[in-house]
C-alpha cells in the first residue's frame, strides 16, 4: 500500500484528459487502443460499456483496480489502492503515449489535463457533520450554524488556486460527502467522506511530446501538495474527528 493509502480506507490516483472535439465513434480506434493498453497492462481484461461510456477495466472486486474509460469528449483513467504512486503512475502513461495517436488526437484537440488524487475515508458516523467539526467549526463561516438546533447536512468545501501566474497550472482541494436530500436526521449511508486533490494543466498544447514533461509537472504539484497541505490539513482533522466520535 502507498504512504498515502495508508492514512486512508481507499485511495486512487486518476487521470482525465479533456477534450474540445468528440472522440471517434468507430470500434476499431477503440478495440484497437484497448487492446495496445492490454499489452502494456495485462490486469485490463474486460470491456464494459454503459449509455456514457465505453471502459477497459481489471477484475472488478478486487481491492486494487485499474480502469480506463471513454467518453464523447475526455479520456478517464485510474489506479485505486496501488502500491506505490509510481505503480500508479503508469496507467496514466501508458494511455498518454497511445490514445493520441490511436484516436487522432491533436494538440489543439486537448481542453485540459488533470490528475487527482482521492482520499476515501470510512466512518459510521454523520459525515457531514464529521466534515463540519474537523474543518469549519469555531471559524466564522462554521459560525453560520448554532449549534444548540442546526444539524449540518451539506458541508463540502471547494478550495481553487492557481500555481502558476498566467493560470495555466491550477489546483483544487474539495470535500465530499455525497448528501442526499430529503434523508432523515443521522442518515449514514454507505458512501464515505472523499477528499480529492486535483491538479489541472490547461491546453491547447503546441505539440504532443509536451505531455510527458506536463504529466511529471503535475505528478511533483500533486505529491508537494498532499504532503504538505492535504493531508496535515484536510486528511487527519477528519480522521482524528472520527476517532473523536
Amino acid at each position: 500500500m502507498s504512504a498515502f493509502g495508508s492514512l486512508c480506507s481507499d485511495f486512487c490516483v486518476n487521470q482525465k484528459i479533456a477534450l474540445k472535439l468528440d472522440l471517434p465513434e468507430s470500434r476499431e480506434p477503440t478495440l484497437e487502443l484497448f487492446d495496445r493498453l492490454r499489452l502494456q497492462l495485462p490486469r485490463l481484461t474486460k470491456v464494459r460499456r454503459t449509455e456514457h461510456e465505453v471502459a477497459l477495466e481489471s477484475i472488478e472486486g478486487e481491492r486494487e483496480f485499474l480502469w480506463v474509460a471513454l467518453r464523447q469528449t475526455s479520456i478517464r483513467s485510474g489506479h485505486v489502492n496501488a502500491i506505490s504512486t509510481s505503480d500508479a503512475y503508469k496507467i496514466h502513461r501508458a494511455v498518454l503515449g497511445t490514445a493520441p495517436w490511436f484516436l487522432s488526437i491533436s494538440p489543439l484537440d486537448i481542453d485540459h489535463i488533470e490528475l487527482i488524487f482521492g482520499f476515501d475515508i470510512d466512518t459510521a458516523s454523520h459525515r457531514d457533520g464529521i466534515v463540519y467539526e474537523a474543518l469549519l467549526a469555531n471559524s466564522p463561516l462554521g459560525l453560520l450554524l448554532d449549534c444548540d438546533q442546526d444539524e449540518p447536512i451539506d458541508v463540502q468545501p471547494f478550495v481553487g488556486i492557481a500555481l502558476t501566474r498566467g493560470r495555466e497550472l491550477q489546483a483544487s482541494f474539495e470535500v465530499k460527502t455525497r448528501p442526499q436530500i430529503g434523508r432523515t436526521s443521522g442518515s449514514l449511508g454507505v458512501d464515505p467522506i472523499s477528499v480529492y486533490l486535483t491538479v489541472r494543466r490547461t491546453g491547447p498544447l503546441a505539440s504532443l511530446d509536451e505531455l510527458p514533461t506536463i504529466f511529471a509537472t503535475l505528478c511533483g504539484h500533486a505529491e508537494r501538495l498532499a504532503e504538505q497541505r492535504v493531508i496535515p490539513y484536510l486528511v487527519m482533522p477528519i480522521r482524528q474527528a472520527i476517532g473523536a466520535e
